[in-house]
């Protein structure tokens, strides 16, 4: 699978697969006992697949598969790459952190202008916010980028898995 070079730090894709979707499911549980290099755990129609504690940095991804009935004998995969939920939870927050200081020092800046006070400390910090929005996101990319080696050996397991399931 070829990961599009685009600004998507949790990347997206979907394919048919023509098995029954808890011969799928049932394979990727299966396979749980017979490897150590993933944790794989199926909850539903869902399955994740991670990497070992002690294997994980920061920024290690995991898989989540949902994998949906469609017709006789035929499923549709949705699969979503992403950082730890933790993570992902922590960035999000600092996101919002950074767009709410934003808005804030955006109306402290107004205020000042229209009562005729000096605003120079206000513009410096709604710069510095837009400077730490980039940084959270080139952040996110270098921590894409050092993810990525895992999320090739996960997408290699995924394809493996599926192919070996008898038809």
């Amino acid at each position: 699978m070829e990961f599009p070079q685009e600004v998507v730090l949790r990347p997206r894709f979907s394919f048919p697969i023509n098995i029954d979707n808890e011969h799928a499911l049932d394979a990727f549980v299966a396979t749980k006992a017979s490897q150590s290099d993933f944790i794989i755990s199926r909850v539903d129609h869902h399955v994740f697949i991670r990497i070992p504690k002690e294997k994980q940095h920061f920024w290690s991804p995991q898989l989540h598969l949902e994998i949906i009935p469609v017709a006789n004998r035929s499923s549709m995969l949705k699969g979503l790459f992403g950082p730890n939920p933790a993570v992902w939870t922590l960035f999000m927050f600092f996101h919002f952190v950074v767009a709410i200081l934003f808005i804030g020092f955006g109306i402290w800046t107004y205020t000042n202008i229209s009562l005729g006070n000096d605003y120079t400390l206000q513009l410096i910090l709604m710069i510095s916010m837009i400077v730490g929005w980039f940084a959270l996101y080139f952040a996110g990319r270098t921590g894409k980028a050092k993810g990525r080696p895992e999320m090739e050996a996960m997408n290699e397991f995924m394809r493996k898995t599926l192919i070996g399931i008898p038809a």
